[in-house]
C-alpha cells in the first residue's frame, strides 16, 4: 500500500515493451530486489537495482490498464515507496492498482490552485465522487467535480513543483486509481 505522496521525480533510463529501468535517489535508499515501488501510481517489483537505477517488469496486464508502455527514456516519473508500519499516513490509502488510464482534459487557472480536468472511462468515473480521494499518476488528490464522464482536482503549487503532474498537458494520459472503499461498497450492495 501506498499514500499518494510522491517521494521523487525518477527518470527513466530505459524502456522496452516489457521492462522500465529508471534512475532514482531517495526510493532506493533502503529499496532491496522484490520490493515494491509504485511508479506514475502502478505498483511494481523491483527485479533488479543499482547504485543509481531499479528496474521493472511489465505485465501484460499493468500495459492493458496503465499508461506505462508509452514512457520513453528521458521521461520523468513520480516514485513512492510502499508503506511501512511506522510511516506517516499523509494522503490517502493507495493501493498502487491502476484502475484506468484517463485523458487530460485541461489544466489551467490561477496559480496558487491550477484545475486539473480529466476525462475518464464511465467504468472508472462511475467511482469518483465530489470532496472523496483519487489518485493520478500516483498522487493523492481531493475531487473538486465530478462527473458523468471525469472528474477535476485541484492542484496546489507544492505538488505541481514535487510531481510530474506539472508536465501535463491537454491530451495527455494519466493513470488512475479510485478510492477502494467504493469498490467495496458496490459489491456488497443487495443486488435488484
Amino acid at each position: 500500500m501506498f499514500t499518494g505522496i510522491v517521494e521523487e521525480l525518477g527518470t527513466v533510463r530505459e524502456a522496452s515493451p516489457d521492462r522500465l529501468v529508471i534512475a532514482a535517489a531517495i526510493v532506493l535508499g533502503d529499496t532491496k530486489d522484490g520490493d515494491s515501488l509504485a511508479v506514475n501510481g502502478a505498483c511494481l517489483t523491483v527485479v533488479e537495482l543499482t547504485d543509481e537505477t531499479f528496474a521493472v517488469d511489465l505485465s501484460a496486464e499493468t500495459l492493458a490498464r496503465t499508461s506505462l508502455g508509452s514512457l520513453k527514456p528521458g521521461d520523468p516519473v513520480d516514485l513512492e515507496r510502499a508503506l511501512t508500519p511506522t510511516t506517516r499516513m499523509g494522503g490517502h490509502v493507495v493501493q498502487g492498482h491502476v484502475d484506468g488510464v484517463g485523458t487530460v482534459a485541461s489544466f489551467g487557472g490561477a496559480p496558487a490552485e491550477r484545475v486539473l480536468s480529466i476525462e475518464a472511462p464511465a467504468a472508472v468515473a462511475r467511482y469518483i465522487v465530489e470532496k472523496g480521494f483519487v489518485a493520478v499518476d500516483g498522487v493523492s488528490l481531493t475531487v473538486t467535480e465530478a462527473r458523468d464522464t471525469g472528474f477535476s482536482v485541484a492542484v496546489i503549487p507544492y505538488t505541481l513543483d514535487h510531481t510530474v503532474l506539472r508536465f501535463r498537458k491537454a491530451g495527455d494520459p494519466v493513470n488512475i486509481e479510485v478510492d477502494i472503499l467504493a469498490k467495496y461498497v458496490e459489491r456488497l450492495m443487495p443486488k435488484g
